[in-house]
Parts: structure tokens; sequence; C-alpha cells
């Protein structure tokens, strides 16, 4: 449980969204979006980085964590979305960080992309880029994933895909034991909608904020290492920082390397490398 953060619940499209909230001094805000199948606690080395100033909020985004979605109700990556815009209203937020890993970096990207202006900044981590161009093989890929998904052991796919998350025995348990409270359909439903739903192909498009891209070094989860670095020379907002010794999870593998960077990027003292 996030320590000194209120646990509080709104309700949105048919689904009670838990969320935990520190109260900042002044009129700035993070929104902290965490990783498919996972919860909030992905971030507790990041809530403590975070100086006072800031309203935190957090949440189990819908189909994770506490906030479940009723029965016979499929997990819907656009609904997220609205979910997101709701928290706007609720706290009368006129601009925030963003900061998302995995899932919840694609969704950080869907807002920036359709409400720019409600974005100040944000930090994406370990997630692929929503507007980029898929290889045919990458196409091919995503349709035979549910199939795959399937046909695995429910088990086996979850410790194989916790393995794969993460290069610390700690940080797997963490991922394993937020998979395991999912059903399994739930499950492959997050992770298909994760990896198509945000998916949009724009040449053309380059972000209105400054962006911090952090992608860890052992990265091996779809194309994400892969299109890092070409993301951020084509997009002179985003500055790209590759984490050494860090799998998907690179803010819980290399936790202390990932809040320098996230609190200097915060107070706009970052420089491209």
């Amino acid at each position: 449980m996030a320590q000194n953060m209120r646990h509080l619940i709104f309700n949105n499209l048919d689904c009670d969204i838990h969320y935990w909230y520190r109260e900042g001094t002044e009129d700035k805000w993070i929104l902290f979006f965490h990783g498919a199948g996972v919860d909030h606690e992905m971030f507790q080395a990041q809530f403590e980085v975070v100086d006072h100033t800031y309203n935190i909020i957090a949440w189990d985004a819908r189909g994770h964590g506490m906030s479940k979605l009723k029965q016979g109700k499929s997990f819907d990556f656009k609904e997220m979305i609205k979910d997101c815009l709701r928290l706007y209203e609720l706290y009368n937020i006129k601009k925030a960080a963003l900061i998302g890993q995995s899932l919840g970096g694609n969704l950080a990207q869907e807002i920036a992309y359709y409400y720019p202006e409600l974005v100040d900044k944000a930090v994406l981590i370990d997630c692929t880029k929503n507007t980029g161009q898929l290889t045919f093989v990458e196409k091919c890929s995503l349709k035979s994933a549910r199939f795959l998904f399937n046909c695995y052991p429910w088990k086996s796919l979850i410790k194989q895909s916790a393995n794969a998350s993460s290069n610390n025995d700690s940080v797997r348990k963490y991922i394993q034991d937020c998979f395991s409270r999912l059903d399994k359909n739930t499950f492959v439903n997050i992770m298909m909608e994760s990896a198509g739903n945000c998916l949009h192909e724009d040449n053309t498009y380059r972000f209105k904020q400054p962006v911090l891209l952090l992608c860890g070094s052992n990265d091996r989860l779809g194309n994400i290492r892969k299109v890092a670095r070409p993301w951020a020379k084509s997009d002179p907002n985003v500055t790209l920082y590759i984490i050494q010794n860090a799998s998907h999870n690179s803010n819980q593998d290399q936790p202390t390397v990932v809040n320098e960077l996230i609190v200097n990027f915060l107070r706009s003292k970052i420089n491209s490398n």
C-alpha cells in the first residue's frame, strides 16, 4: 500500500476505480499509470522522491488490482482514457505531468496525442511507440498473440511473463503475484488491448511537450527496445536514456537511476545524451 497517500474511489463507466492521492502544496500534478497486469505499487520507489509541491495520483487501472471489472465485462483501453479524463474533471486539473510504464506509457501517449493541452510533460517507461509503423512480421505476431496466449497453461504463462519483465527476483515475484490475482481471460484481454488498440500509425506526429523516454537495456518485450533510439532521434522533444542492467520494468529493476532521471526531468535540468 502506498504510504502517506489516501486511498479513494471514483466510479466511471460501471467500474469502481481505486486510486491513491497525496496532496501537494502547489497546483502541480503528477499522474502515475502502471503497466499491464500489475498495480499502482510498481511506483513505490518513485512516490518517495517526488517533492511535496506536487499533488500525486496513482490508480489501479480498470481491470487491475482493486479496480475489478464487473462480471462479463472486458477490459477496454479506450475506457481507460475516459477514466483518466474523469480524474482531470474531479480535481479540476488543468495540466499534469504523466508518468507511465508499458501500458501506462501507451495511455500517457494517447492523452498527449488527443489532449495535448492537458499534458505538461511525460515520462514514458518501457513502452512502444503508439504512432509507430509496425513491420509485416510484427503485425503477424500481434494477430497470432491471442492464440499463443490461450495455448499456454495459466501458471506457466504468468511465470514466463513475469520472468521476461524483470531481472530482479523480488520484482518478478511482485509481478507474478499481481498476474495471479487476475483470471486468464482478463489477463489475455488486457495484453491484447495493450498490444493493439493503442496503436495508430502517424509518421508526422511529434510531441508538443518534453518527453523523457526510458528503456531497459534488457527489455525483450515486443519492439520496445528496437524503436527507442529511432523514436528519440526523430522527435526533438524526446530524450532517451537506456537503463543499464534493467529489463521491462526498469523503474523497479533500477529505481535509483530512474528516480534521479525523473527528478531532474521534473526540474527541467535534463540534457540529451
